[in-house]
């Protein structure tokens, strides 16, 4: 399938993009897709370590049950553990909300030569806060003291204020790759479902859950919002068919890939001349030991 028709653009529209591609990709093939690739992609990360000039941002976004977790299982199963750092942002704690709402995923970014995966990211703060406004109260924004006091230009400036913090980041050698995986309101359904009949998944149900998907209709609105005013040539968003993990984890995967193909100066370092020259010497070095 041409993976650039995941890409949003300007006039994105998410009823326009699938939920399931199962009829151009089969389980199967994704599967076997999927070894492969993570098998380059680990080879890619060790000589984007060695390198040390980039480092890479993935953002994956999603309604409960998307399959975030286990896609980040899957697709960096054979990374070197120090290559990649996951990092999962829940509900901001007491010192997080002493700082402006970026802080807590700046400090989160991840070091030059590696991978960085945000489970969930900066975009919480236009989502659901977006659909739950009373949560701004926590932030203690100078002339906000109640939801009436959100000016109609807040979600703006905050797309602005997102656009212009990846846009600085990137421009210091971050490659930023986001991701929302786009799963149906049924096979969401079926996974709440299978939650609670599965003994060994029980323990991620919560009542809210259902709460949360009553207010689905308002998610798909903010989500396609959202993906509209920051969708950016040097951080594009990819809608990824969700209702098969199988083949979502595949499509995160391949797309990674291909991007950071792209990157042609991502080579080993060179050696320093003055040691190249003297290999021979040292490797007799070393073998004349005793």
């Amino acid at each position: 399938m041409n993976l650039n028709k995941l890409k949003a653009g300007k006039n994105f529209k998410l009823e326009n993009f699938p939920t399931d591609v199962s009829d151009l990709i089969t389980e199967e093939d994704a599967k076997k897709g999927l070894k492969k690739i993570r098998k380059e992609l680990a080879k890619l990360q060790d000589v984007m370590y060695a390198h040390n000039r980039y480092a890479v941002l993935i953002c994956l976004q999603g309604i409960d049950t998307a399959g975030k977790d286990s896609l980040i299982r899957e697709v960096f199963m054979k990374f070197n553990a120090r290559g990649v750092e996951v990092q999962s942002f829940k509900t901001p704690t007491s010192k997080e909300l002493e700082h402006d709402y970026l802080w807590r995923h700046a400090i989160a970014l991840p070091e030059k030569g590696k991978f960085g995966v945000f489970n969930r990211t900066h975009y919480e703060n236009v989502l659901v806060t977006r659909v739950h406004p009373e949560y701004l109260l926590n932030e203690n924004i100078p002339g906000i003291e109640s939801v009436k006091d959100v000016p109609k230009h807040f979600w703006e400036m905050r797309y602005d204020q997102i656009n212009n913090f990846e846009k600085q980041i990137t421009e210091n050698g971050m490659i930023v790759l986001k991701f929302y995986l786009n799963l149906s309101k049924e096979e969401q359904k079926n996974r709440l479902l299978r939650r609670l009949e599965k003994a060994d998944h029980n323990w991620k149900f919560s009542p809210g859950d259902l709460e949360e998907r009553a207010l689905w209709d308002k998610y798909m609105e903010y989500y396609q919002e959202a993906i509209q005013n920051t969708s950016k040539p040097n951080a594009p968003w990819h809608i990824i068919p969700a209702d098969s993990k199988d083949i979502s984890r595949y499509l995160v995967a391949k797309i990674i890939l291909d991007e950071l193909k792209k990157y042609k100066d991502i080579q080993y370092p060179e050696l320093p001349d003055e040691v190249q020259d003297h290999l021979k010497k040292y490797k007799k070095m070393l073998t004349d030991e005793k």
